[in-house]
């Protein structure tokens, strides 16, 4: 029994040695839990990053779109060798977005410090690789005390971007297009009662600086000549601007109210030409200024149903045509039709050339004007259905210097013309399209877009050319052509 006893006692005092052992191990009190905070100070969706007052908003969407008989994006085919209508013609292409956007912001004594970036992961039907695709960073800047710093949306652009409907299409033309961001330095003026203004500087060439796509064309018709003809009928005109000399000077006038937002900008920007031939040792012209202006006007509350807006813009620049026909889209179009032809002719063929100016040896660079006008309307059926009508027009024109100098290297550039065949790159092209979107739940919308794109040139007659590519050098009719063109889009937001 006392053995049992022993036993007994023993095993109670260790248990009591274990419970004692595990108490120690544990904290005395446990640390209070920090949860994630609503921050409501700049809207839905922000939050404050923990141990911070600092608040963080994460977004973005993925979003499929197929392109019918044109580029990414709904962009017409009136460049490239899409535009040559052969049989490599791309009948529809693809791509596959996915954006993430970060927002933080900070009160400070100095006002709010922000930070923004929009990034952006695609993969693009015959560019990219198969298990490649490319990344886009649209935007990234940092805004204090007014000012804004990094990649940006211009001062010179309207709040609505491209033609103020809901566009599948980045290619409505006959206004400003800056969606994609430009690296620049501005202030932002609050003056009260929605009264605003910007002024800042920017970089002249961001997008595709290798081919120049935020300035036009600039043309130098030095001899020699026998390659102008041969690169503007094959859409690849070489471009003759010299590198970043000075940054475009933009600023803006805003009044945003509930009934209409209106806007008056200008940009003034730099033109600073190569050299005349082929080395320094040739000279060059001297830098001249071009200079844009816009106007943009856009209507709310519109007794057509709630959401409704009617925008339009209207655009004129001397040597700064980018403002005018700006974007992505490219400086030189040529549209080849197998239609009805005169005689001796292969096809017809619509030609042009978007150029801030051109310049001949030992000559000054002669500046070339641009029109553009593009309007748009939203109208909501419901909360499921909306439509969109929207267009544009836009006009280039030469001088009388800048077209004999351009017309002289043309004609010396061609083989045989025929037909009463005359030079003049004066053009113009015209848009019209509509959209039709379905929204069956929030944050998911379906649309199709349908658009006509038409390239009024002023050439005549016919002339030998050598597009390249597969077509075939032959005699070919001067006309006016367009393309229809269309695109289908998902697009899912977070």
């Amino acid at each position: 029994m006392s053995k049992i006893k022993s036993l007994i006692l023993g095993s109670a005092a260790g248990f009591v040695a274990i419970a004692g052992a595990q108490a120690a191990d544990l904290p005395v009190k446990a640390k209070a839990v920090q949860y994630v905070k609503i921050c409501s100070l700049y809207g839905a969706g922000f939050y404050y990053i923990p141990g911070t007052e600092t608040c963080i908003k994460i977004g973005g969407y993925v979003q499929f779109d197929v392109n019918l008989n044109s580029n990414t994006y709904d962009s017409p085919y009136i460049q490239g060798n899409n535009a040559f209508g052969s049989r490599d013609m791309d009948f529809f292409t693809t791509r596959q977005r996915t954006q993430f956007t970060v927002d933080t912001r900070t009160a400070t004594e100095y006002g709010v410090v922000r930070s923004y970036w929009d990034v952006k992961f695609q993969f693009t039907s015959n560019t990219d690789n198969i298990a490649g695709g490319s990344i886009e960073v649209d935007y990234g800047f940092v805004q204090f005390a007014g000012f804004t710093f990094g990649k940006s949306v211009s001062a010179y652009s309207t709040p609505w971007h491209s033609g103020g409907a809901n566009n599948n299409t980045s290619s409505l033309l006959g206004g400003h297009d800056n969606a994609t961001g430009v690296n620049n330095i501005n202030y932002t003026w609050q003056f009260g009662n929605g009264v605003s203004a910007q002024l800042g500087i920017e970089e002249p060439k961001t997008t595709l600086a290798q081919g120049g796509y935020d300035r036009a064309l600039l043309i130098n018709a030095t001899p020699p000549v026998a390659a102008t003809a041969a690169q503007l009928a094959g859409s690849t005109y070489t471009n003759a601007y010299g590198g970043n000399a000075a940054p475009d000077i933009v600023g803006n006038i805003r009044v945003d109210q509930a009934a209409f937002t209106a806007q008056l900008s200008a940009a003034a920007h730099n033109i600073h030409a190569n050299y005349y031939g082929a080395n320094e040792t040739t000279g060059h012209p001297s830098d001249t200024w071009g200079f844009a202006v816009q106007g943009g006007l856009q209507l709310k509350n519109l007794p057509t149903g709630p959401g409704d807006k009617l925008t339009i813009d209207v655009a004129y620049a001397n040597g700064a045509n980018r403002y005018v026909i700006g974007g992505t889209f490219g400086n030189s179009y040529a549209v080849y039709n197998g239609g009805s032809t005169l005689p001796g002719s292969y096809q017809s063929v619509a030609l042009g050339v978007n150029a801030d100016g051109v310049y001949g040896v030992n000559g000054s660079i002669e500046k070339t004007d641009a029109f553009g006008v593009r309007a748009g309307f939203v109208h909501n059926w419901n909360q499921y259905w909306e439509s969109d009508v929207f267009g544009s027009y836009s006009q280039i024109n030469f001088n009388g210097n800048a077209t004999t100098l351009f017309c002289n290297q043309f004609i010396a550039g061609t083989g045989a013309k025929a037909n009463g065949f005359s030079c003049n790159p004066d053009f113009a092209i015209w848009q019209i399209g509509t959209r039709l979107g379905w929204t069956p739940v929030q944050n998911l919308t379906f649309s199709a877009e349908v658009m006509y794109t038409a390239l009024d040139q002023s050439f005549t007659g016919s002339a030998a050319l050598a597009p390249g590519a597969f077509k075939p050098a032959a005699q070919y009719d001067f006309k006016d052509l367009g393309t229809l063109h269309g695109s289908l889009r998902v697009r899912r937001t977070f």
